[in-house]
Order: structure tokens, then sequence, then C-alpha cells
């Protein structure tokens, strides 16, 4: 089923088995200005702008999944699903819960915790926690190591809600989930990879504190969040 109602593409061949999906499709184009070689921009994508090309030897596709579980949901099924896809590692920003993490730290998510009925209703789990893939976070974890990048290891909350009502409500999700960091599309994709039997990962530079109330500017989030976008890369 190729073109998708969302990827018009005819050619599998233009994505690769591996693909990095930042939020931005901004910071899709960035990372492939900046790191990759011998780029196609990938046309037709629903304005989620998506280019492959090589990282060394290592054919990437780097694609933007838009905001929210909706839309990484409908992308990510579908590169999956219908484009062959082996491998997503979601490169995001986060607010962090705790005031361990500082502006600029990266995270990688264990597992993801979320409120939302997306898992259930799509008839994959009715789990609240859903799991990045032990194996792929791994290789990350070594690619960290080898670029002496420090991780911080933790549960995520992946919520549908930007900005709510109870602003104080993070701090009881903070201690009841142990989740250090929130963001919005994680659980959504981890929920795609275990209904396909693919791989899934979530890296996550923090951007904001709703502890301090630090918070990065939007072009800083585009283009200054590099260490993750390398351990992702080398991770591959």
């Amino acid at each position: 089923m190729i073109p998708t109602p969302h990827i018009d593409l005819n050619d599998k061949d233009l994505i690769a088995k591996t693909v990095l999906m930042p939020g931005d499709p901004l910071r899709a184009k960035y990372i492939a200005d900046t790191f990759l070689t011998k780029v196609v921009q990938i046309n037709n994508v629903r304005n989620m702008w998506g280019y492959t090309g090589f990282f060394g030897k290592k054919k990437v596709t780097v694609m933007g999944s838009g905001m929210g579980m909706p839309s990484i949901g409908i992308y990510s099924y579908e590169l999956f699903k219908f484009y062959d896809v082996e491998k997503i590692i979601r490169i995001g920003s986060c607010g962090a819960y705790s005031s361990e993490l500082k502006l600029y730290d990266v995270v990688l998510a264990t597992e993801a915790y979320s409120e939302s009925s997306y898992a259930k209703t799509m008839g994959v789990s009715s789990r609240k926690i859903l799991s990045a893939n032990k194996a792929l976070n791994n290789k990350i974890i070594k690619a960290a190591e080898k670029l002496s990048i420090p991780l911080h290891l933790s549960t995520i909350h992946s919520s549908d809600v930007f900005y709510r009502l109870n602003h104080e409500e993070f701090k009881e999700i903070h201690q009841k989930y142990g989740a250090n960091a929130v963001e919005m599309e994680s659980f959504a994709l981890f929920a795609n990879a275990k209904a396909l039997g693919k791989k899934a990962a979530c890296l996550l530079t923090v951007s904001d504190s709703l502890v301090t109330h630090e918070a990065t500017s939007a072009l800083e989030r585009q283009e200054a969040f590099t260490k993750m976008m390398e351990v992702a890369l080398h991770s591959i």
C-alpha cells in the first residue's frame, strides 16, 4: 500500500531501514544538512520533510513526525508497515520534571508512561507504561559512551496536553511513576513498534524545566541539540 495517505512515495528504496524522527521538520533538515552526505530530499511528505543520506557508510532517513501522538502515530505506522522500516529513533525535546536534569542534558527513555488511550484504542495494550526496545537502547548507550556524552536513563511522561490547567500536576506524576521528563510522542511510537514487531527508541534533549522555569529558544531547539543527534547517528 504505497504511496500511503501521508507519505506520497512510490519507491521504498528512498526510505532507509533506520529512521531518525524529530518532531520538528526543520530539525530534520538541519540534521541532513549538517551530518549526512549524498542527501536526497523526499518530496511530498505532507510538510513533514524527509531526507535520506549517508552517515559514513550507513544509509539513514530523517523525517519530521509532527507534534503529538496522533501525528507520530500515523507517520511511524506507515514507515514501519508499508515502507519496511525496522528501527525508528525519536530525537526530540523534553521538559524536566526533576531538578537533576539541566538544560541540554540528554535523556534516553527506558519506558514511557501516559494517560493516553492510544495503545488501548489501537488494540495493542491496555497498559499505561510501554518500554523502548532494549537492544536499540543498548546500542545508543554504547554510542554515547564512545562519544563521552552523558545520558540520563529514565522513565518519561508522554502527555496529550501541553498546557495543563493544573500546572503543578507534574509533581505527582514525577513521584508516582518516576518520570523525570515530559514530551508528547514516544508512547505512540512504542505502541506501534510493539504492534508491528519493530524497534523503537527515544532520545530527548532538555529544552525547559518545570522546576526551575528555565527554557531554550525556538532556534536553539532546532539547531543546538547536536549531542542527541550525534548519539543517535553513531548508534546506527
